[in-house]
């Protein structure tokens, strides 16, 4: 049984209980039967009505509920397609109770839904219109009456995301700008003139309308700016520059140069003014000291001619050089000519600059080279050999590279301009293959020199005997250190002079023959030809038959020769004297 049921027949049976009670009363009261029949049927119709009343209220309640049902089926009918939900799906097992709960609750969840949607939808609205205010932007669309959809939302919130980014950026672009166009009117002592240009410089940055359109006028407004700036530096430059060249062909003083420091810098429309009337100045005094100003001018022709590797042909073009009648005419005639020349040199500056580079290179190892075979160059002390020789090394392996490089840069700039690049009238890499077919040149005759000197040395030697380059002493056989000399005795006797036999000078003299095999011998000291000198009897006879006619005419002369040979080996002293 159910707890009601069990309830139910509970309150039967007090009921019953309670009826029999009264009856109990009313028969210990004695009261008659007919009021007994009364009193029960009073109490029938109390619990009668008592009970008819609870089931009134019952039922209303459950009418009630039914009402709440339907009224909130109404709402979520409504807020589903409000919020854009799926329709509410009832539990078909749930007590009239427990439905309308489900609903109502449901209902109270989704009535927040929408209230917060819509406070939200407010508040990016109004996010939106001061952003937009401020960067003069299209609001973003979407309907204010209607509940917006959480797509809706992300998307807008992503829409305003957008635009504070953008805010950010363009109020630091703005102040960026601001700054610029601020400095750049100072340089330029100018005022703003535009209403523009006065909300600009003058104005709040808060109240500036951060438009592309204005944010357009204003880095329009500072190129025009940075534009004039330019122009005034390039003029003060030009200037500066004209005043210096003026100055060092009239040579002025350092008083008077030093009167317009303040000058030197900056560009504004003060300095340029008094850099234009010292210019008007230098220039009068140039006509005054035309001849002076001349010759300063032809120096600094010269001196870019060189640069630029001109040739003879070249220099003598332009006439006006040697020219002596001083005039305005030939002043302006070599303004031009060192006008061009500059611009010449500037435009090819560094193929320029490679040239004397590799000329520096190029005399600095011949400047090497030619210690190198310096004999006194190993006198030095402090490791200036060894430095020299690591540059020499260093130059010989740089200068290729360098030449390399250079022939490339030359063979652009001939396809460029369409000619030739000459140094000193001649193709560069021709001049080149001639130093160094010249620096070859000397080299070999330098060895053939040496050759020949060397070969000369050797005649000499074979004819008269080989000197030795350095005395020697010779010790004494039995003698003692010089510390320690032994006090003479019986048996030590004085050295005399030793005369030779005709067999000892038979033999010397084929000593000295031995020299066309290569050996010298005299005093004691060998002297060894090097092989790779390969130096022999041909270096004296360079045919067969010279050397056979040379051996005829010694064998005829031989007899001659011995006793000549013989009286000078008398008088030449032996080794051991």
């Amino acid at each position: 049984m159910r707890r009601s049921q069990v309830i139910a027949a509970e309150s039967v049976a007090c009921l019953n209980t309670a009826l029999a009670r009264l009856r109990d009363i009313w028969e210990e009261i004695g009261i008659p039967e007919d009021q007994r029949l009364q009193r029960t049927d009073a109490v029938r119709t109390h619990v009668n009505n008592l009970l008819s009343s609870m089931i009134e209220e019952e039922e209303n309640l459950r009418e009630r509920l039914l009402k709440s049902i339907a009224v909130c089926r109404k709402e979520l009918d409504t807020l589903c397609l409000e919020l854009r939900l799926a329709p509410f799906e009832e539990d078909e097992d749930s007590t009239i109770l427990q439905l309308e709960k489900d609903l109502r609750t449901r209902v109270e969840v989704m009535l927040k839904q929408k209230k917060e949607r819509m406070q939200e939808l407010k508040s990016l609205k109004e996010r939106d219109n001061d952003l937009c205010d401020i960067l003069c932007a299209t609001p973003f669309y979407i309907e204010t009456t209607c509940v917006p959809s959480l797509e809706e939302l992300d998307q807008f919130r992503r829409h305003l995301a957008g635009l504070s980014a953008e805010k950010v950026r363009r109020e630091a672009e703005f102040v960026n700008t601001k700054k610029q166009i601020i400095l750049c009117m100072e340089e330029l002592d100018y005022l703003p003139d535009t209403s523009f240009e006065r909300d600009v410089v003058c104005e709040e940055e808060e109240a500036f309308c951060l438009s592309k359109e204005n944010l357009a006028a204003l880095q329009q407004l500072l190129f025009q700016l940075e534009e004039r700036k330019i122009k005034n530096q390039v003029l003060c430059e030009d200037l500066r520059a004209k005043i210096v060249e003026l100055w060092d062909r009239l040579q002025s003083s350092e008083e008077e140069r030093n009167a317009i420091d303040m000058y030197l810098t900056g560009s504004k429309p003060s300095v340029i003014k008094a850099l234009q009337e010292e210019v008007d100045r230098l220039q009068e005094l140039k006509l005054q000291n035309i001849k002076h100003v001349i010759e300063a001018i032809r120096k600094e022709i010269i001196l870019y001619w060189d640069k630029c590797f001109y040739s003879n042909e070249q220099r003598q073009a332009f006439a006006p050089l040697y020219d002596e009648n001083y005039s305005e005419d030939l002043l302006c005639l070599h303004d031009a000519e060192i006008d061009n020349i500059k611009q010449y040199y500037e435009v090819h500056k560094e193929l320029f600059e490679g040239v004397q580079k590799w000329e520096e290179n190029w005399r600095l190892f011949l400047e090497f080279d030619k210690k190198a075979t310096d004999p006194n160059r190993f006198m030095n002390r402090g490791g200036n050999l060894l430095k020299e020789e690591k540059q020499r090394a260093k130059l010989q392996k740089m200068l290729p590279k360098l030449e390399e490089e250079l022939k490339l840069r030359i063979a652009g700039w001939e396809q460029e301009q369409a000619k030739q690049f000459t140094v000193n009238g001649k193709n560069f890499m021709d001049y080149v293959a001639e130093q160094w077919e010249m620096f070859h040149q000397d080299k070999e005759r330098e060895k053939q020199e040496r050759l020949q000197k060397k070969n000369r040395q050797l005649e000499k030697e074979m004819f008269y005997g080989s000197i030795p380059k350095t005395p020697t002493k010779r010790r004494v056989l039995g003698s003692t250190t010089p510390g320690k000399m032994r006090k003479p005795g019986p048996s030590s006797r004085t050295p005399s002079r030793v005369f030779k036999t005709p067999q000892t000078r038979r033999l010397e003299n084929k000593e000295n023959i031995s020299h066309l095999n290569g050996t010298a011998m005299s005093g004691g000291c060998h002297l060894q030809i090097p092989a790779q000198r390969n130096i022999s009897v041909n270096s004296v006879a360079s045919t067969y038959s010279e050397f056979a006619r040379d051996s005829t005419y010694t064998d005829s002369t031989s007899t001659h020769s011995s006793e000549n040979f013989q009286k000078l080996q008398n008088l030449t002293p032996t080794p051991e004297s």
